[in-house]
């Protein structure tokens, strides 16, 4: 892409705070942009061959939301979590591992997608974010769900298509979470914390494709009170 055509991008972005650039093939991210760093809230890379996301992204401090989907990173900077307006991070379809260790410093941070990368297990920092209200980590290589998920402050957790057989029972003491989908995975009827069904606030449990028959499901001790949830959660609604 010419420079001309990136100079137009700027100008608009200046304008409106919204720098959009996606298909083109990019591999680095535009050093121009340092230029906009206190105009840009809004920054959409998807779609080309970044490999790579530069320190300078922690100057962009009104940023609200970032969009990097279907790139190559393998890796964020630490920069990244300076960013304290952030509240929108998409970064599906990339080849990340971990997130940074002061992820949890992302502090405005509601709506966070990372399906399709190669995450192990459910991030630890996630638990620190309090304002986060939907979690997709679907399509990952997720084994198990550790105790510390016990602190996340979701609403919605998406852990569809990993391969996850393991379930902490903590998860039915997050107090925000209402759905939780575990489509996919490999989870044994007797490995699903049965607090899930009888003492959590999910009304919306998607466990379809692991190795039971929903039905065995409905004879689990606490299905009614977790049916309760799902009708009253339903109705309103409706």
């Amino acid at each position: 892409m010419g420079n001309s055509a990136l100079k137009a991008h700027l100008e608009t972005a200046q304008k409106t705070g919204v720098f959009q650039l996606t298909g083109k093939g990019l591999t680095e991210f535009p050093e121009d942009l340092q230029k906009l760093t206190s105009n840009l809230r809004t920054i959409d890379l998807s779609n080309n061959k970044i490999e790579l996301l530069p320190p300078l992204i922690g100057k962009f401090s009104f940023l609200k939301s970032l969009a990097l989907n279907n790139n190559k990173l393998t890796a964020l900077p630490e920069e990244l979590c300076k960013l304290k307006k952030l509240e929108t991070l998409h970064l599906n379809g990339n080849h990340l591992r971990q997130l940074p260790a002061s992820f949890g410093q992302l502090s405005a941070l509601k709506t966070l997608s990372l399906s399709g990368n190669q995450l192990r297990t459910v991030p630890t920092q996630l638990s620190g974010l309090r304002h986060l209200d939907v979690v997709d980590l679907s399509k990952n290589q997720i084994q198990n769900v550790p105790d510390t998920v016990g602190e996340l402050q979701a609403i919605e957790l998406n852990l569809n298509q990993n391969q996850i057989s393991q379930i902490s029972m903590q998860i039915s003491h997050c107090p925000r979470l209402k759905v939780l989908r575990l489509e996919e995975n490999c989870l044994e009827l007797s490995m699903l914390p049965q607090s899930i069904l009888s003492d959590s606030q999910i009304s919306l449990l998607a466990v379809e494709g692991n190795l039971f028959e929903i039905k065995k499901l409905r004879e689990l001790e606490g299905y009614d009170k977790y049916m309760e949830r799902f009708t009253a959660t339903k109705k309103k609604f409706a």
